[in-house]
């Protein structure tokens, strides 16, 4: 396929036709070129849905962090490609030097900080796409008309093309050139989930880029379509005219304020952790080193339970002294395993047998109404602070779960976004409030209970703000019969409290009568003589001593239990730092979350998890661990079922012998439970759809 007859440079040329040759010619024939390799193919254009969900994320960063959406964000890395089957794309902002000098948030890459701004930034992109926001698409002649039609609000391109420009515009969120077409509305996209381990957050005091690269997975709902080109202004017949459509950009998209509701939140929670650094920095300089140590320990040390602050060494006796319940004696063990039995369970639950849950009011008596076939029902709930639920929120319902079928009866669960908002709401004049991020949140915790396998057919789950009209008349007939010097005794609120925040224990007292659920009760009035049992950690308890003190007012004289709710109190799940207070949210570092990596988990564990081990391997070999600090070992008590291999490690670990002497090997052992634990939840949360929740939520008869 080649002319080998080429002349070179050794080759005289040839004779003319007409003289004889005086020498033979000789000819060499020249080496066949190597074929050229075949460039690869370009990647395929990215498709509308990831064009559309990397022009909205920009958008929820640019407002979550607090910078104008002209920031400079990098091109598009086209990792669908790679990623295929899924629909996938990479990109970050540059938010200037440091902990984020562009931007209103601070930026920094500690593992808590970066968890919270990436769940805070997932929440809030996925609430962008429920609202369904229209995505329009204009067309302009050059990149200077486009700048010009959209006031400036147009990222500043070092190369501008040269070509016409399309802009997309989402009001109130981003106007921003696409990388593509475009689907013409929000809700088109299903949902945006962030890939953590390709998530990068660069912000620290010497950072010279302060950067927010992330990576996200997008999936499309079946109504899809692209979004419509407009070239020009319509005229009064709604025809396209000549002239270029001017977007009327929203002047807070181009300055360092925070729109996104989650960020608000965020800057809240920075504002505190803040205030609270400076006061403590005060407290500092105003004593000695050892008159702050003295006041230190005793203020950590100090014991505080209430529905509001759990904090200090936790003295269980004395809490169950203070608070006037009873501990749970063996003979009540036995006669709840007895009933257990009886409906098909054939072991008490771990937390029974440990002691997790230690003490009630009237649990007796409840089993005195199964014995005697007389109706009961479990009440519990949650309120749903974050969007992710750590260990220490599965305790209850993983009790809850068994005493459904322990009992065989009927559960509602509770879901306090009301409270959420009253406690922890924000508003800001001309955004308004964040009541829509605490039901969007109720959501995805309703998720994570669902996973726990309890009964559909006999659970109902609630939101407040959405089913409290049925609970109505019960609340108020507890509002009329609890004064407010009542709640001010018992909650602490004093005058600066909002009105919500006195009013809403009723609230959360309502579902201890049945006729707050005529339809899921078939309770119509107090005649219903349903009995109510409370799994629940006991700092709520608070909330149903009031509720038993005017319980007899609101039902029927032959109420079991006089119409007061029974009541199981659990003990704190400790958080990884030491075994004070409980686990909390607002501290990534402090808990292992549901929605944690095995990677993550690990080192959470090997990191924080607070050791009751010796300082030296000779100590530990001589006296062992203390187990009653050591947070590992305390975990395991909660989460390993086998009593046996339980045993086995507190025996070795407490007194240094055999195979778990040391902390490392019962951290590698409780880091292996944990991760299989975590996957396997991760697994039935991912079947629970927000269709299944509504389900789950649909008030329907349960007896």
């Amino acid at each position: 396929f080649l002319d080998c007859s080429i002349m070179t440079e050794d080759t005289p040329p040839p004779a003319a036709a007409s003289a004889p040759a005086t020498t033979p010619a000789t000819t060499t024939s020249p080496a066949t070129p190597k074929p050229k390799k075949k460039a690869k193919p370009p990647p395929p254009p990215p498709p509308p849905a990831i064009n559309t969900a990397q022009l909205l994320l920009r958008g929820a960063m640019c407002s979550l962090v607090g910078t104008p959406i002209t920031t400079t964000c990098s091109a598009l890395q086209k990792t669908y490609f790679k990623d295929a089957p899924l629909l996938t794309g990479k990109f970050g902002l540059e938010l200037g030097k440091g902990t984020g000098s562009a931007c209103q948030l601070e930026i920094t890459d500690d593992e808590a900080s970066v968890e919270s701004l990436l769940r805070a930034l997932e929440t809030g992109v996925n609430r962008l796409i429920e609202q369904r926001l229209p995505v329009a698409t204009y067309e302009y002649e050059t990149y200077a008309e486009a700048m010009s039609c959209c006031s400036g609000s147009l990222e500043t391109l070092k190369k501008p093309p040269k070509e016409e420009v399309t802009v997309c515009y989402i009001s109130g969120i981003i106007a921003a050139i696409p990388t593509g077409p475009v689907l013409a509305n929000t809700g088109m996209l299903k949902s945006i989930t962030l890939v953590r381990k390709d998530c990068k957050i660069v912000g620290n005091k010497k950072a010279k880029n302060c950067k927010l690269d992330v990576k996200f997975v997008v999936e499309v709902s079946d109504e899809a379509e692209v979004s419509a080109v407009t070239g020009g202004e319509l005229d009064e017949n709604g025809e396209e005219c000549d002239s270029p459509v001017k977007i009327a950009v929203e002047e807070v998209l181009l300055t360092n304020e925070i729109r996104l509701t989650e960020g608000k939140l965020l800057l809240e929670l920075q504002q505190t952790k803040q205030a609270a650094e400076e006061a403590v920095a005060a407290a500092a300089a105003a004593s000695t080193a050892t008159a702050e140590k003295v006041a230190d320990d005793a203020a950590s040390d100090e014991m505080v339970v209430d529905p509001f602050t759990v904090s200090g060494i936790i003295d269980y006796n004395k809490l169950v002294e203070n608070f006037g319940s009873k501990k749970i004696p063996s003979d009540l063990l036995s006669r709840l395993e007895t009933i257990a039995k009886s409906n098909g369970v054939t072991t008490l639950h771990r937390f029974l047998r440990r002691n997790v849950f230690f003490s009630h009011r009237d649990l007796d008596k409840i089993c005195t109404c199964v014995e005697n076939k007389q109706p009961i029902y479990l009440y519990t709930g949650r309120g749903p602070s974050s969007g992710a639920m750590h260990l220490g929120h599965l305790v209850p319902f993983l009790m809850t779960q068994w005493l459904q079928r322990a009992l065989n009866c009927p559960l509602v669960i509770q879901m306090t976004d009301d409270e959420k908002f009253l406690f922890k709401g924000v508003y800001q004049d001309g955004v308004g409030d964040n009541l829509d991020y605490f039901r969007s949140l109720t959501i995805e915790n309703a998720k994570d209970i669902i996973a726990c396998g309890f009964d559909f057919d006999k659970t109902f789950l609630f939101s407040d703000v959405d089913y409290v009209g049925r609970m109505y008349p019960t609340i108020v007939r507890i509002w009329k019969s609890v004064t407010q010097n009542q709640v001010t005794n018992i909650f602490g609120f004093d005058g600066q409290a909002n009105i919500g925040k006195v009013a809403f224990p009723a609230i959360q007292a309502a579902p201890s009568f049945p006729t707050a659920f005529p339809v899921v009760l078939n309770a119509k009035d107090r005649s219903n003589r349903m009995a109510c049992l409370i799994p629940c950690a006991i700092d709520q308890d608070p909330y149903f001593r009031m509720t038993r003190d005017v319980a007899h007012k609101l039902v029927d004289k032959h109420h079991p239990l006089g119409g007061k709710p029974a009541l199981i109190h659990s003990k704190f799940f400790p958080p990884l730092q030491g075994a004070k207070g409980k686990m909390s949210s607002s501290d990534g570092n402090s808990a292992v979350f549901l929605t944690d990596s095995p990677e993550l988990i690990a080192k959470k564990i090997r990191e924080h998890a607070f050791s009751g081990g010796r300082d030296t391997k000779a100590e530990q070999l001589a006296m062992g661990a203390n187990l009653d600090v050591d947070v590992s070992y305390q975990w395991l008590r909660f989460f390993m079922e086998d009593d046996e291999e339980l045993d086995r490690i507190g025996r070795e670990y407490g007194s240094g012998t055999g195979e778990f002497w040391s902390t490392g090997l019962v951290k590698a052992r409780l880091i292996q439970l944990l991760q299989d634990l975590v996957m396997e939840h991760q697994k039935r949360r991912a079947l629970v759809t927000n269709d299944v929740v509504q389900l789950w939520m649909k008030e329907r008869c349960l007896v």
